[in-house]
């Protein structure tokens, strides 16, 4: 109490100190659980983010395996179904060959049996073109390695057939615009 008398009347008692103390040390722990409870709710509002990424995600992965499988079972009923087309128009080509053989089985006439090969061929390269195949014509034109194999060359009969194409061994064809087989060809030196 000796204390007290040499205080300034300014200084107050340390006792009111501590307890102003007590109560910023409480506003302090108040600040600092809001904090914690701010990071809880935002902790939880991420593992929300979280779990309805995932859930989308996975939505998004089946699709895509739902949409591999569909694109994958039309692509090769697509293949089936051509395969028929093409089937359906060559059986009236069989027919003509099956009558064909009939007709010239006890025939002695090489014409007779050249008629017949030559409207069965005819009727069936009819069906190919209307179906988008189509012959190259190459004997006697430039060497295009894109289109042509080239088996061999020989001396040219002539000189303007020169590094061009003397002879045909096998026919190239087109399908549409793609070549679905090279012409195998004789080149002239």
């Amino acid at each position: 109490m000796t204390d007290d008398k040499h205080m300034n009347p300014d200084e107050q008692p340390l006792a009111d100190t501590t307890s102003e103390h007590t109560a910023g040390e409480q506003d302090i722990a108040t600040d600092a659980a809001t904090p914690e409870a701010s990071a809880s709710e935002g902790a939880s509002r991420t593992e929300t983010e979280l779990a309805d990424l995932k859930d989308k995600y996975l939505r998004l992965a089946a699709e895509f395996e739902n949409y591999k499988r569909r694109t994958a079972k039309e692509r090769s009923d697509l293949f089936k179904t051509a395969n028929q087309e093409l089937m359906v128009a060559l059986l009236p080509v069989i027919d003509d060959f099956d009558r064909a053989r009939q007709h010239t089985q006890g025939a002695t006439d090489p014409a007779a049996l050249q008629n017949a090969l030559d409207i069965t061929y005819n009727k069936l390269t009819k069906t190919l073109e209307n179906k988008g195949l189509s012959p190259m014509n190459a004997k006697g034109g430039d060497f295009d390695a894109e289109l042509h194999e080239a088996i061999t060359q020989i001396p040219a009969p002539s000189d303007d057939l020169r590094g061009k194409i003397v002879d045909e061994i096998e026919k190239g064809y087109y399908l549409g615009d793609k070549v679905i087989r090279h012409a195998k060809v004789i080149l002239g030196q």
